[in-house]
């Protein structure tokens, strides 16, 4: 497993396919990617050990991501947590602080 830090991110990308579930009632006809679903891809990124607690310290959404839109998310450690980005090309779309353990949080190889 490789731990990202803050001269070594962990970057990758993904899209929201246009017909996740979770679209048909997150607008109808104006389908909006509900932050929730973002912060699930950002999160399924790290591996966290059964119990072991995990909070967001904080999270910020800027801008919508709209269904099959490719967005980057990068998590860096920072002190005790995990900063991660969210971008679209040039613009942040999120952003926020996941804190836990560090000795115990990894990401997946």
């Amino acid at each position: 497993m490789h731990t990202p830090d803050a001269d070594h991110p962990l970057r990758f990308t993904f899209a929201i396919p246009a017909d996740h579930p979770s679209l048909a009632g997150h607008f109808p006809g104006a389908p909006v990617v509900p932050g929730v679903i973002v912060l699930d891809y950002v999160l399924s990124q790290l591996a966290w050990p059964r119990g072991v607690p995990r909070r967001l310290a904080w999270v910020k959404f800027l801008r919508a991501l709209l269904p099959a839109q490719v967005a980057t998310a990068t998590l860096s450690q920072e002190g005790a947590g995990w900063r991660f980005t969210v971008t679209r090309g040039e613009e942040i779309l999120a952003q926020g602080m996941l804190v836990a353990p560090e000795r115990v949080l990894r990401v997946k190889s």
